[in-house]
């Protein structure tokens, strides 16, 4: 339990950092925006209880609005991903699986189910994010342009991430 504490936090300093102070400037006129700090929430534990999942997605988002004086949209954004995620996992991991699978990574869930794990999230997280920023019909097309392309920009850089730090498992 307390190694897994220590994992998350450096994991939640390291990603708020680098979407802070190297992120945050980067992207490609406007429509294509990376946000690596929400594989923070995407590798938390498969045992977490809810409540603390949305209290750590909440305040991971609240961290980010304060730099980005994004007024809660980041915020938003990671508690309604939270809520997918739950959906996500309940309709697709066995739950007597969990002792087995400890977090959902590449490493542990193999590259398509994380694969669809990280598009699916990252689009509801890019999709509200966006819809609250812009909140107006006549600019729909261009956000989900804008949550397509950041889509594929983010899932990007997570699995870059996460094949930095992939081992392949002894069988």
């Amino acid at each position: 339990m307390g190694r897994v504490l220590i994992i998350n936090s450096i994991r939640f300093i390291l990603l708020i950092a680098s979407q802070v102070f190297l992120l945050k400037n980067i992207g490609y006129y406007n429509l294509s925006i990376p946000y690596l700090y929400i594989l923070f929430i995407l590798l938390l534990p498969f045992g977490i209880p809810n409540v603390l999942l949305f209290l750590l997605a909440f305040l991971t988002g609240i961290i980010v609005d304060g730099f980005y004086d994004s007024m809660g949209l980041n915020a938003i954004a990671c508690t309604v991903m939270a809520f997918v995620r739950i959906l996500f996992i309940s309709i697709t991991v066995q739950r007597d699986g969990f002792d087995n699978e400890p977090e959902p990574s590449l490493e542990i869930m193999g590259f398509r189910w994380f694969v669809s794990y990280a598009v699916i999230l990252t689009f509801f997280h890019h999709l509200i994010l966006f819809s609250f920023e812009t909140f107006r019909f006549s600019e729909l097309g261009f956000t989900l342009l804008r949550v397509i392309m950041s889509t594929f920009f983010t899932v990007s850089l997570i699995l870059i991430a996460e094949f930095s730090f992939f081992r392949k498992k002894i069988r």
